[in-house]
């Protein structure tokens, strides 16, 4: 108790300052979370909820729209495999191409890099819309250049998936550009010498001094890129609507739809709360995989 009252009597300032964000903090973040996890055990309506324990996690998994379910988780992580990896080694070759640069080029290209990570979501996809256009749009065009029949890059089931990933691999990942560039810049370049003495390339000095030196920084962009990767709606949303036939629904998509299509609050709230676990788990994987105690 008397460790209580020195702390506040130390740092009761700090909590004063800290209490208008706090009460945000719980407000529409905390307590929404809290409500979404009642939601999930319960039977919404407007004149008031019912609980239900489990039933709507039945039928997620064993209901009559289980295999829309499991369609789009496996969408998703298609999804999210894919784009995580290619973003990682994407941002890691970029970072390393800079490194050699002057620092005032450095910064230009970063800031080139990361100028589309800032732009709003709905204008690239309206971009890419453009670029997929089946008469008209840039890729056909290519295609015809070399003579090839036109896709229909969006509306072919067969492809469509694939051509939203591809909407997002091309798009360099400016952040994990930003933070690979620091953490390079601040291994030590003793380390970089004492490897040159002893005759190694530049090749083995990347994978034997860079890449395992770099190693929490990627932890940290392989989890927040995961993260983004399975709430991906937005791009999906406006390029495809989650058609042609489900081929490109998400897991977010299929949330939204049954709160505010199906008005299944209920269902949707535990599916929300099945992709946090999903979540939950391959974050937990990769910090088994890459956690370390190095830092740079």
């Amino acid at each position: 108790m008397g460790f209580l009252v020195s702390a506040w009597n130390r740092y009761k300032w700090s909590y004063f300052f800290i209490a208008p964000s706090m009460f945000f903090f719980f407000i529409f973040l905390l307590y929404p979370v809290f409500r979404v996890f009642l939601l999930a055990f319960q039977e919404w309506a407007l004149k008031g909820s019912k609980w239900v324990g489990l039933r709507n996690f039945q039928d997620i998994f064993f209901g009559l729209s289980s295999k829309l379910f499991w369609y789009t988780m496996e969408h998703t992580v298609l999804y999210a495999v894919v784009v995580v990896v290619v973003w990682i080694v994407t941002a890691l070759v970029v970072a390393g191409l800079l490194q050699p640069l002057d620092n005032r080029v450095q910064s230009l290209y970063r800031g080139a890099f990361y100028l589309p990570y800032v732009t709003s979501i709905v204008i690239i996809s309206l971009v890419w819309i453009w670029i997929f256009n089946p008469d008209y749009g840039f890729f056909n065009w290519l295609l015809g250049l070399a003579h090839v029949e036109p896709l229909r890059w969006l509306v072919d089931p067969k492809i469509a998936l694939w051509s939203v990933i591809l909407s997002t691999i091309l798009i360099v990942p400016g952040s994990g550009v930003v933070l690979y560039s620091a953490a390079i810049g601040s291994i030590p370049r003793e380390l970089y010498e004492a490897a040159e003495v002893e005759g190694a390339s530049a090749v083995r000095k990347w994978l034997h001094i860079t890449i395992p030196l770099l190693q929490p920084t990627t932890l940290y962009l392989t989890v927040i890129y995961t993260i983004a990767a399975f709430q991906v709606f937005d791009r999906v949303f406006i390029m495809t609507g989650g058609g042609p036939i489900n081929a490109t629904t998400t897991i977010v998509q299929l949330i939204y739809a049954t709160a505010f299509s199906d008005f299944n609050f209920g269902k949707a709230s535990a599916e929300a709360l099945v992709l946090f676990v999903i979540i939950a788990a391959f974050s937990a994987v990769q910090f088994k995989l890459l956690s370390t105690e190095v830092e740079y």
